[in-house]
């Protein structure tokens, strides 16, 4: 997700700033929206104001009213990655989902709006003969989040068939990234130190003559993630980052985990997955601190065991909406 633009809400302007979003985009806010009702992990507190802009232009909109009024913004989109505070967000939210999804194929080009649901863009490219995206078939999120975090499967990475990306800045202004200038690595891109919300992606891909080898390779892919991850519980995916050189030496982070005694360990409502102990699951009424526990717990023991600090992909957010690592 893209870091927040960090200004306090003075409580003292509230309602009046309430009013004046009312009154400006009434068709695309909402008011005290509790999070879980958002949140993959379905915890957190109340948020105080959600946008959801439907076109370029209403966001371009949304982001100069709000820089003009020195207000606080975080972006985010289907909240795969993101454990909000049980205190709530007392920040403007605004949400890039399935209200910013269009998808345009050209040959083998396609150009995509950062809201939409990326198993969904994987299979549309499936169906025009398009190769590149079997590895995202199986991952929980929108394009933009995917974008950010460099983010995919079968140790792949999206970055790999981007050729650009555009954004628009807390004050309005486009902006577009080269592949080059997106400065993907290992889950990580620029847009994790940019203040900028990505709304379209341009992705090249490979044209094939028969669908069937990518549909084969997706059902492959979905398959396996079903027999081994929890489906029914709710969860952000997976929790911590596969890191190359302890993959090496120890295995994936869910082998060392459980090696270690954590399966099915529980705080609160919280439970780590007895199917894949790289997944933290809400047995119910979970909280956020419930969460964080479990995984500070978990990242000191494999430091102690491996000597190996594990990335966690989640970020946590804060009440005034700034994005910190875990």
């Amino acid at each position: 997700m893209v870091p927040a633009v960090v200004v306090v809400w003075d409580k003292r302007m509230e309602i009046s700033n309430k009013k004046n979003l009312a009154n400006i985009f009434s068709d695309i806010i909402e008011f005290d929206v509790p999070l879980s009702k958002l949140s993959q992990w379905k915890v957190g507190g109340v948020a105080d104001v959600i946008i959801r802009p439907t076109s370029k232009a209403e966001l371009i909109a949304v982001q100069q009213w709000l820089h003009a009024n020195q207000l606080p913004s975080l972006i985010i989109g289907n909240t795969t990655n993101l454990l909000f505070s049980d205190e709530g967000l007392h920040t403007a939210v605004i949400q890039m989902a399935s209200n910013f999804s269009n998808v345009k194929i050209e040959d083998a080009k396609i150009i995509a709006e950062s809201g939409v649901w990326v198993p969904s863009l994987a299979t549309m490219a499936m169906r025009a003969n398009l190769s590149g995206l079997e590895h995202t078939c199986g991952i929980p999120g929108t394009l933009g989040g995917l974008i950010v975090m460099n983010g995919g499967s079968q140790r792949q990475s999206i970055g790999r068939v981007v050729s650009y990306v555009e954004t628009v800045d807390y004050e309005g202004h486009i902006h577009h990234y080269s592949n080059e200038e997106c400065r993907f690595a290992y889950r990580h891109s620029i847009f994790q130190h940019r203040k900028e919300v990505i709304i379209e992606v341009g992705l090249v891909l490979d044209k094939e003559t028969d669908k069937s080898d990518i549909q084969k390779k997706m059902i492959e892919i979905l398959s396996a993630r079903r027999k081994k991850f929890p489906r029914k519980q709710p969860s952000c995916g997976s929790v911590f980052v596969s890191n190359p050189d302890m993959y090496d030496s120890y295995g994936p982070p869910g082998q060392i985990i459980e090696s270690l005694g954590f399966k099915g360990m529980c705080r609160g409502d919280a439970q780590v997955s007895h199917r894949h102990t790289n997944f933290i699951v809400n047995n119910g009424q979970a909280t956020s601190e419930d969460i964080l526990f479990l995984i500070n717990i978990i990242k000191k023991s494999v430091y102690n065991k491996t000597g190996y600090q594990m990335a966690v992909e989640a970020k946590l957010i804060t009440p005034y909406g700034e994005i910190k690592s875990i």
